[in-house]
């Protein structure tokens, strides 16, 4: 995919077996941008496979070739290189085969014959656009996955000593419910006293708890 920080002309694959609509494609880029695209040209659908690397940054692909026809044409060239924006530009004006390439992953799909200037050169900054887009959204969504797959869960019923609050785990062995709790899950524990053991352990602490909360209520009340 195109590198967006370098300043570097768009590379095009251009798939097409007439070399006069060839021309004609190199002509039209040549003029409505002077150096901005960079035209590569293959005539048949076995050598274009070839030149899939890492320098391309889109295709444009005629469906009508010596070697490969209708929708099997972008069904090879969108198998070897998804990663890639493809524009379909054929001469078949056909309304089903369009929308089947655009539902299994084109970017678009231009007839030959109504297209100028203008619209072949916008339908390319958008499929790029469109693509670099799409990638994003996928790298979000693998990364999600990638989260939630990290994410440590308890499930069920956990066994769970009345008297001292040991939780047996898998292998029968008891163990406390912190360390079961950390092994299993991303929590992280801080030990602390709660009002009733306190009073219940440690009752001269809570009596002076008391009296320092009942103190400083009543200086708020003054």
């Amino acid at each position: 995919m195109r590198d967006e920080t370098v300043d570097s002309p768009i590379e095009i694959l251009l798939i097409e077996d007439n070399p006069g609509d060839a021309k004609l494609i190199g002509e039209i880029l040549a003029d409505a941008h002077p150096g901005v695209f960079a035209l590569r040209h293959e005539a048949r659908l076995s050598s274009a496979l070839g030149s899939l690397d890492a320098d391309v940054d889109i295709v444009l692909l005629d469906l009508s070739l010596p070697d490969s026809h209708g929708f099997d044409t972008f069904a090879r060239v969108h198998a070897a290189a998804s990663h890639l924006p493809i524009i379909v530009l054929t001469g078949l004006d056909d309304e089903e085969l369009a929308l089947r390439t655009l539902h299994q992953g084109a970017q678009d799909y231009l007839v030959k014959g109504l297209v100028d200037s203008r619209l072949l050169v916008r339908a390319i900054r958008y499929a790029i656009e469109r693509k670099r887009l799409e990638q994003q959204q996928e790298d979000l969504i693998a990364q999600l996955k990638q989260a939630l797959s990290e994410i440590k869960t308890l499930r069920g019923i956990l066994p769970i000593c009345a008297s001292c609050k040991r939780i047996r785990d898998d292998r029968g062995y008891w163990r406390q419910v912190e360390a079961y709790v950390h092994e299993h899950t991303e929590a992280q524990f801080s030990h602390a006293v709660c009002p009733e053991c306190l009073e219940r352990l440690y009752p001269k602490a809570a009596g002076k708890k008391r009296e320092r909360a009942s103190n400083q209520e009543g200086e708020a009340q003054r």
